[in-house]
């Protein structure tokens, strides 16, 4: 009774189906059929075999129903590697348009209407060969104007600064330091361009304008101050700040937008002090990145060799004399025997 009520149910839902459906699956089934007659140890599908299933996804949506043999996933993974092939073909017969090469005439012209009128831009200089009758797009244009040689004047006029003021030249900025808790401590110093003393360093969690006024009054004392100061453009240097900075008598000098190279004494001493120190420690907190400054500072001033002073150090280290006679060389340990400073014994 069950297998006949089973029958029936088989026959009434393929009553149902129309031809067209029936046909497909007939011929599914039988494609499969065909792949498990030439099986060796196990059925393998061809090439011919992959375009039929291929080309029945695209005619009949009902073609996951019938398959047996592999997974629909499969099915769709062969269709994408052949859209794969048939692109590939494809570009293979394409012809190339191949981007037309640009004279040196036309590029040294390039460069020379960059250097003779610094304030064009592509287009400007576009029109300007367009009139000339030089047949090149404006896209060409802008990426040769990249590749020409800046100005370097304004450079050389900064570094002329730099060099006949540097007696009286100090700089100051902030740098970040991470601590234990996942905290941040801001330092900030001031340093002179003359020696690289560093004239004044502190440290807080707050950097606001009125604190950077505060630590101005601890470091110029006694008119002490010099009579150009470098600094960036951070918020903590406001406009009340400027003013505090030109009542001691310093005239301030802002370095442009993201030119730090503008102020390379300072962050230079940054990426020494973290090579030095910084990268080395773990910062337990504020009191404890105060004395692992202050110890640096010490060693900076009295013991480091510096390049820009003649391998010399800003304190004025003494040589030792050169006498022909080997003495016996003691090393003292500092910043807790991260470095360490040589002299001879007595």
């Amino acid at each position: 009774m069950p297998r006949t009520l089973r029958l029936l149910f088989t026959l009434l839902v393929r009553s149902t189906r129309s031809r067209h459906n029936l046909l497909l699956e007939n011929l599914a089934l039988r494609q499969q059929l065909g792949v498990l007659k030439h099986r060796h140890p196990q059925p393998r599908f061809a090439a011919s075999d992959k375009l039929f299933w291929v080309i029945l996804r695209r005619l009949w949506p009902g073609w996951k129903r019938a398959l047996i043999l592999v997974q629909p996933e499969t099915v769709v993974r062969w269709h994408r590697a052949g859209f794969k092939l048939y692109w590939t073909w494809l570009s293979r017969h394409r012809t190339r348009l191949r981007r037309k090469c640009v004279s040196r005439e036309l590029r040294e012209l390039i460069f020379r209407m960059v250097a003779e009128n610094p304030t064009w831009g592509a287009p400007r200089i576009h029109g300007e060969l367009k009139m000339l009758g030089f047949d090149i797009s404006e896209r060409t244009v802008l990426r040769w104007m990249r590749k020409a040689s800046r100005n370097p004047e304004p450079a050389k006029r900064w570094m002329s600064f730099l060099n006949n003021h540097r007696e009286a030249i100090a700089a100051m900025d902030f740098f970040t330091v991470p601590t234990l808790t996942f905290g941040v401590l801001y330092c900030f110093f001031i340093i002179a361009h003359n020696r690289r003393r560093i004239l004044h360093c502190n440290v807080t969690k707050h950097p606001t304008s009125a604190w950077v006024i505060q630590q101005l009054r601890e470091a110029f004392l006694y008119d002490s101050a010099p009579r150009y100061l470098i600094l960036d453009r951070g918020t903590q240097f406001n406009a009340e700040m400027i003013d505090a900075v030109k009542s001691f008598g310093i005239q301030p000098k802002r370095t442009s937008f993201r030119s730090p190279w503008q102020n390379g004494v300072a962050e230079r001493w940054v990426g020494n002090c973290r090579r030095d120190l910084l990268d080395h420690v773990i910062v337990l907190n504020k009191q404890h990145l105060k004395r692992l400054m202050n110890d640096y500072v010490r060693y900076y001033h009295d013991d480091r060799t510096h390049l820009a002073l003649a391998k010399g150090t800003p304190a004025g280290r003494k040589e030792a004399n050169k006498s022909g006679a080997a003495g016996t060389v003691i090393a003292t340990p500092r910043l807790g025997g991260l470095h360490h400073r040589y002299d001879l014994a007595a």
